[in-house]
């Protein structure tokens, strides 16, 4: 059985990335440890990476040497060819690719680019590399610039070429088609191949063929005078500034870089004042050509504006320039996630993953490693789609997170904010930001202001809250988000990166209310370690738990755990372990075991039972050799807050584990509270974890 598979490509540009990108995304998802190989690379310079190689290594955080993840530099590849050694470079390759096939339960193994010298043999030499490895084929070839009958003759080309030496090909996918001719390409191909092959067609995604002011500052050589910050704008048309100012002004468009020589003062200022302006597009940036810096008085006038666009100078008359970025063809690198993003979204919605994960896919991994569950948290959001608000609009990390979640396509948001301020906030930050998918809204100038503050009036009345009460607490952004939620107008809130967790959760409490088999709300942690997750329950709410709330946060916890597609194997955590430990705080956690066991009898608990008892198999076996659950707990539940806010932590710091959450549990719809001290990626999962709460509901 194929523990690997091979992408290849019937000709330059073909857009590769998305391919390897998605698949990558999918075998996360599905196996324990993936592993990446492309066996010819390039020639890069020393000292450097190679690009596409240090983008799959670092996005997906792969425990891979940049050494290891390739074979042999094309330059090399010639070298040896031309001196008859063809046979000691497949040596390399297979014995490169052994290693990473010992290491990895799945490697993805990228074939050449058909770029620079040799690019006649790259066809024969991936048949070869794909041969000798033993392993399946996905091929991929550009709909740019061909007729059907091009498209699909090259594409069953490079089939035959394969089948011919044996090699099983799994899908063939036409990249880069347009969008009104999905449907013939697809039907085109299918009729060409036989009918075991998945045929998958991609149109053509304008945004991941734009390429941004970094890559014309690599291209050219350019010196940045304005804007490092932003130098991932995407550019989506150019133009030459040669005309009056005013005549310019017509020919700009969304994302324009303005091309302009480094004297033309008007141009440069009068560009910078349109990308504030309302009433012109924005532009990504400015091109000082000639290697003329505009005078100090100048220099220090756009010092002073801000957010400022990359300005950049280069060494060269403009209508030379003009050409070279004309001719800049856009790759994707590490460090921008948009692109990478909008590449794995776009590839599970126009490729039919379940199909092709099943052919991928001949084996089982054992377990719930980390990558799989959080491949498997946003695949099981975008299933049914949730309608999600963030309250907190002015936070630049929410901004930035709900950027992500919509390149990521995976809920429906709205932000609670001012939108201006929220538009210059973007602006400033230089991220890409489509507002015709989020409904920002501003609770005062809501329509739905007095029907909300009417609701909370007839909820709360009985409580002395008076009307007016009513109104002030719905201009507060907490509330306002949760009786969204009360509402049915949002599916979840996820709040707390400005606000303390008693804002978060107070409104909630008040009107959204316990589900009727709740008394307490809790919270669970998803530790995300090295080679499992586990459930850590309660570490945010509780101080101290009586008894009975104890075992209502373990079953709690064991649901949340099902829901998520860990088996729950409960550990109720103490100082001693078994029957020998005494006093008060190990007798609550027997007690609460007890509740558990009378209550829930399916579920498999041990408790009290310590930390290591619980984690470490030849302890738990030591201690408690008859447990089905020492050594093997995937839900730990802690005694009071204190111990278990501590222990997650210290966790989390010292194994650099990913804690997820914490997940709020018991109420009748999900409202999830941030830290204050929570990254981007923290609010990306927790916004994830929302949305499957709401469609269990």
């Amino acid at each position: 059985m194929s523990k690997a598979v091979y992408i290849a490509t019937s000709d330059h540009n073909s857009g590769k990335s998305i391919i390897t990108l998605g698949l990558m995304s999918i075998l996360i998802g599905k196996t324990a440890k993936v592993g990446y190989f492309r066996p010819i690379v390039e020639d890069f310079v020393d000292g450097e990476l190679d690009n596409h190689i240090e983008t799959v290594l670092s996005y997906f955080n792969l425990d891979i040497k940049f050494e290891d993840a390739f074979a042999i530099t094309k330059s090399k590849l010639i070298k040896k060819k031309n001196k008859g050694k063809i046979g000691e470079v497949l040596d390399l390759i297979i014995e490169k690719y052994k290693k990473l096939e010992e290491r990895f339960d799945f490697v993805l193994v990228e074939g050449t680019s058909f770029t620079g010298e040799g690019t006649s043999i790259e066809l024969d030499l991936n048949v070869l590399i794909a041969k000798n490895l033993g392993i399946p084929t996905i091929i991929i070839g550009s709909g740019v610039g061909k007729t059907l009958e091009e498209l699909v003759d090259s594409l069953y080309l490079v089939y035959d070429s394969f089948k011919v030496k044996e090699v099983e090909v799994l899908s063939v996918v036409a990249n880069k088609v347009q969008l009104e001719n999905i449907d013939l390409v697809t039907q085109g191909l299918q009729k060409s191949l036989p009918a075991n092959v998945l045929v998958n067609t991609i149109p053509l995604i304008s945004s991941l063929n734009n390429p941004t002011m970094q890559e014309i500052v690599n291209q050219l050589d350019a010196k940045v005078l304005f804007g490092n910050a932003h130098l991932n704008n995407e550019i989506g048309h150019f133009s030459v500034g040669a005309m009056q100012l005013h005549n310019y002004l017509v020919h700009l468009h969304d994302n324009a870089l303005v091309i302009t020589p480094g004297d033309r003062s008007d141009i440069i200022l009068g560009a910078l004042q349109a990308n504030e302006s309302a009433n012109y597009p924005t532009i990504s940036g400015i091109i000082l050509t000639g290697n003329i810096v505009p005078e100090e008085s100048i220099l220090k006038l756009i010092e002073g504006l801000s957010p400022v666009v990359p300005i950049i100078a280069v060494d060269g008359g403009t209508y030379t320039i003009t050409n070279k970025i004309g001719s800049i063809k856009s790759e994707i690198y590490a460090n921008n996630t948009h692109k990478i993003e909008t590449s794995i979204s776009t590839f599970e919605k126009y490729v039919v993953v379940d199909d092709l994960s099943e052919r991928l896919i001949t084996f089982e991994a054992e377990g719930m490693t980390p990558k799989m569950f959080q491949y498997n948290m946003v695949k099981r959001a975008k299933q049914h789609r949730k309608h999600i608000v963030l309250p907190e609009g002015n936070d630049e990390r929410i901004i930035i997170a709900a950027s992500r979640l919509l390149a990521m396509d995976v809920v429906d948001i709205s932000i609670i904010g001012d939108k201006k301020q929220i538009e210059s906030k973007i602006t400033e930050l230089g991220i890409t930001f489509d507002f015709s998918k989020v409904d920002i809204i501003n609770p005062k100038e809501s329509k739905n202001y007095e029907d909300y503050a009417n609701t909370y009036y007839e909820l709360r009345k009985a409580k002395n809250v008076t009307i007016t009460m009513a109104r002030d607490l719905m201009e507060d952004v907490s509330y306002f988000g949760t009786m969204m939620v009360y509402k049915g107008h949002a599916d979840g809130m996820v709040s707390g990166a400005a606000h303390t967790t008693q804002h978060t959760i107070l409104p909630a409490l008040q009107f959204i209310k316990t589900k009727p088999n709740s008394s307490v709300v809790s919270s669970v942690f998803f530790m995300c370690l090295e080679d499992r997750v586990s459930v850590f329950g309660d570490c945010a709410i509780n101080p101290n738990p009586t008894a009975e709330q104890l075992a209502e946060i373990a079953i709690s916890s064991a649901e949340s755990s099902s829901a998520f597609g860990i088996e729950p194997k409960i550990a109720m955590l103490s100082y001693s372990s078994g029957a020998s430990g005494k006093g008060d705080e190990v007798d609550k956690v027997r007690a609460a075991t007890e509740i558990v066991k009378k209550k829930r009898p399916e579920l498999k608990i041990e408790g009290p039972i310590q930390y290591d008892a619980a984690v470490d198999r030849a302890v738990g076996k030591s201690k408690m050799p008859d447990s089905e659950v020492a050594g093997q707990a995937s839900v730990l539940i802690f005694p009071d807050l204190n111990t278990g806010n501590n222990t997650y932590k210290a966790v989390q710091r010292e194994t650099g584990a990913l804690a997820i959450g914490p997940m709020l549990q018991g109420l009748n719809k999900p409202v999830n509270d941030l830290s204050r001290g929570c990254t981007v990626d923290d609010i990306i999962n927790t916004v994830v974890i929302t949305a499957i709460q709401a469609q269990g509901l």
